[in-house]
Formats: C-alpha cells, structure tokens, sequence
C-alpha cells in the first residue's frame, strides 16, 4: 500500500494521525477532539479535524482493517430487527469468538435468502474455514446451512 501523504498541511502528520485516530476510536465529537490536542499546546480547529476525518479516516481505517490478524475459525451468525430510516430492516450478521463483525446483510425481510448470502460471503472473503457456526436455534439456519453443506458444523446455543 502506498503511504498516506500528508503534503500541504500545516500540521505535522502525526498530529493530523492522532486527532483522526481520537475522534474514530473514541466516538468523541469534533470539540472534544479540539481540547485534547490544546492540552499540549497545538490550536487546531474541530473544522480541521472534521476536514481531516473525511479526508483520511477511510485511508487509515482501510490500514487498520488490513493490519488486522485473521478472524478465529469460530463463527457466531445472528439476527436482529433494527429500524433504519424509519423503517423495520432485519440486520444479519456474523462474528467471531472475539466479537469481531466479520460480515452483515441488511435485508427488508426476514426469509432464509439473507442467512445463505451471509453465510457465502463469509465462506468467500474469510481466510479460515469455520470450525463450529454457532447460532440462536436452528430455524432460521437450518436450510441455508444444508445448501452449504455446514450442517455438520452447526451448533444451537444453550438457551439461557
């Protein structure tokens, strides 16, 4: 990868590096990132470092992800209801042990179509294959998993 450049700014690259990282890492607002770097001295604007968020958040949050070690081979798909633009969406996603998100579906409906495009897209873009797929119960699961042909790997969680 190409180094992010960091010509034609005032300030120094670590300074602009830090404030992006403050402001994604944190979830802190645009002037709270302000005070923190006006503690050791540097008057930066919260409009800089939102300038500075849009400009070089993706590119550093594109490293982060590359950087980021393999996912266990343990995986956790669920679902939930959400409301998104104030409309009832069904949000599929997976994780690992870890907790990491490793892929999500948004769909309008709830239909077994959704768990098998999650289920395809972890088998193609992840690096390991999955040990135990651990779900909630087996019903909405269960047809995707037979036409993957993972139904020997699935696990229903015990109900608490």
């Amino acid at each position: 990868m190409k180094p992010i450049s960091f010509k034609r700014y005032r300030f120094p690259a670590d300074a602009i590096r830090h404030a992006v990282w403050l402001y994604l890492r944190f979830n802190l607002s645009f002037r709270d990132v302000e005070e923190l770097p006006a503690q050791r001295g540097i008057e930066v604007s919260y409009e800089k470092i939102r300038c500075w968020s849009i400009r070089f958040g993706p590119l550093i949050a594109r490293r982060l992800k590359t950087r980021r070690g393999a996912p266990t081979p343990r995986w956790h798909p669920d679902e939930m209801v959400c409301s998104i633009g104030g409309k009832r969406m069904d949000l599929w996603r997976a994780v690992d042990e870890e907790g990491e998100v490793m892929d999500l579906v948004v769909r309008h409906r709830r239909d077994p179509e959704a768990a098998l495009r999650l289920l395809g897209h972890l088998l193609h873009n992840q690096p390991v294959e999955p040990e135990p797929i651990t779900t909630d119960g087996p019903l909405s699961y269960g047809a995707p998993l037979d036409r993957q042909d993972l139904r020997h790997l699935h696990q229903a969680a015990a109900a608490a």
